[in-house]
């Protein structure tokens, strides 16, 4: 035990949370103090308050009036010995600077107000380093997302849980594009309210979130995935998204990955072909076929 203490002497000292800001979940240069005690970078603060005119501590949501900050010069003096104790000491390698960031989002992306910000600063780091996905994977990252993915469907869901929800896919996304062995993402994914989720993603998500959903549809149906459970509860939407993807020009990728989970769905059952006809999904598939092949209908 003495011995692994040895090698790792800033094993406690890695992920201090409180020297990061609330807001912006860096570490903080100018740490400052507002009226309801709580402590964030001086120009993320000021952000908040004189930018974006808001009259709430960001952390708390509560009410304020005195706008005043004071600057936090014990919490400064702690911040700049800790780093400096960490570029005096040779005797392991450090944690990459990713790695401490990617930890430390993931301890706190489920409490923080900020999900949003918190789930982009993930996303760019799986997206620009794939080292970092097996961290992702092995501190239950996957498990997290699919829990912020799921949010929607609760009935105190608002826009902010919608935008984090788009996000959390994105970063399952990047996550299953270099993931050699799919199979429990993928078992996360397909579970019903993770499918509900996507579908209504589908619905009312941003054209890069609902790329996100149908690539991801599209992984589950090359697994054999029975579609009947989303096709009785999204049927008629479901098709009707699918279709605005399938029809899209711009995005090619959405519109190939709706086309193969189309023809998957249509291929799983009769049902899934009656309601298919119902949403005006065959006359649509006949148009998207090329001259030569509709020629032969």
């Amino acid at each position: 035990m003495e011995k692994k203490e040895k090698n790792n002497p800033h094993q406690t000292m890695d992920f201090p949370q409180d020297f990061r800001c609330p807001i912006s979940m860096e570490i903080m240069k100018e740490p400052v103090t507002i009226s309801t005690g709580f402590t964030y970078e001086r120009k993320n603060i000021e952000k908040w308050f004189f930018t974006y005119k808001k009259t709430t501590c960001p952390t708390t949501m509560q009410v304020i009036h005195n706008f005043d900050t004071t600057p936090n010069h014990t919490l400064k003096r702690l911040i700049l010995a800790w780093q400096n104790s960490l570029s005096q000491s040779s005797s392991s390698p450090l944690p990459s600077p990713k790695h401490d960031e990617l930890v430390s989002l993931l301890n706190t992306i489920e409490s923080t107000p900020f999900k949003v910000s918190s789930l982009k600063k993930l996303r760019s780091i799986v997206e620009t380093d794939d080292e970092m996905h097996d961290h992702v994977k092995k501190s239950g990252g996957v498990e997290l997302l699919v829990r912020i993915v799921i949010q929607i469907l609760s009935e105190t869901s608002d826009f902010i849980a919608f935008r984090a929800s788009e996000e959390a896919l994105g970063v399952l996304h990047h996550l299953l594009l270099s993931e050699e062995d799919e199979t429990k993402t993928i078992q996360m994914l397909s579970k019903p309210e993770s499918v509900k989720s996507m579908a209504i993603m589908l619905q009312r998500g941003s054209a890069e979130a609902r790329f996100y959903a149908i690539s991801i549809f599209q992984k589950m149906a090359k697994t054999d995935y029975n579609w009947s459970f989303v096709l009785k509860d999204q049927g008629m939407d479901l098709f009707k998204s699918m279709l605005e993807l399938a029809s899209d020009e711009i995005c090619t990728k959405a519109s190939s990955c709706s086309l193969q989970v189309l023809i998957e769905i249509l291929s799983s059952s009769k049902k899934s072909r009656l309601k298919a006809i119902e949403a005006g999904a065959i006359c649509v598939l006949i148009d998207l076929l090329p001259d030569s092949n509709r020629a032969g209908l």
